[in-house]
């Protein structure tokens, strides 16, 4: 005896593949799109599916506005920084005495960065640039830690002595120690301190390639006070 096949019921899978592939559907049924009400997400009222369709539609619209608008801040903050890096740049690059360099790199960064407090201390300098400050001995310690910084710290003071260095350690709440190296695989010879007595401005979530370039650039300028290189 025959037995009759067993119906599988159609799920909303089903139903959608259907729409999917005769997408025809709601030209042969237009009054579908009319008839179809759906609750609206933003007003809570029922809608006709090109209602929905039209809502849709205006959030995505919305959505495309906001990151536009997006992209327009952030191209308009990084000219900002571009204009301001050359600001600070371009003295370093013009100085004709070594002397001032020093100068030119904490005083442009507070300057030009409107960085409040900003200490600068080098080491293994010419003899004739010891009796600087910002060539005063740097003890063991602290070129140990800046030698284990690969990149710049940001965050709250973590308690080592460069903070020291500031005008007003007490009102450092958060800092930005950014190491000085002549070439990326050798030794630093030199340390940058940033602070600020807001918590978030150099706050540990903050990234750091910026301020890695400016320790780049800073350095770059100041291995002008360095011993030269022996000759082969």
């Amino acid at each position: 005896m025959n037995t009759a096949p067993t119906l599988q019921p159609i799920t909303e899978d089903d139903i959608a593949q259907f729409l999917l592939n005769r997408p025809d559907f709601f030209e042969r049924h237009a009054e579908l799109l009319a008839a179809v009400q759906l609750t609206s997400p933003l007003t809570g009222r029922a809608v006709s599916l090109l209602e929905r369709q039209a809502e849709l539609l205006r959030e995505r619209l919305r959505q495309t506005e906001l990151r536009a608008g997006e992209m327009i801040r952030h191209g308009q903050d990084n000219m900002g920084l571009i204009e301001r890096l050359h600001r600070w740049t371009t003295p370093l690059l013009a100085a004709r005495s070594a002397a001032v360099l020093p100068a030119l790199v904490t005083e442009g960064l507070a300057q030009t960065f409107a960085v409040p407090q900003v200490a600068l201390r080098l080491w293994g300098v010419e003899a004739a640039w010891a009796d600087q400050p910002w060539a005063a001995p740097v003890d063991d310690e602290v070129r140990a830690f800046v030698q284990s910084l690969p990149r710049p710290y940001v965050g709250p003071n973590p308690g080592v002595a460069a903070v020291q260095w500031l005008a007003q350690p007490d009102s450092a709440a958060s800092v930005a120690l950014v190491p000085l190296r002549a070439d990326p695989q050798q030794p630093a010879f030199g340390l940058l301190v940033l602070a600020s007595h807001e918590a978030q401005r150099f706050s540990a979530d903050a990234g750091t390639d910026f301020l890695q370039r400016l320790g780049e650039v800073a350095a770059a300028a100041l291995t002008r006070l360095l011993p030269a290189p022996a000759a082969a």
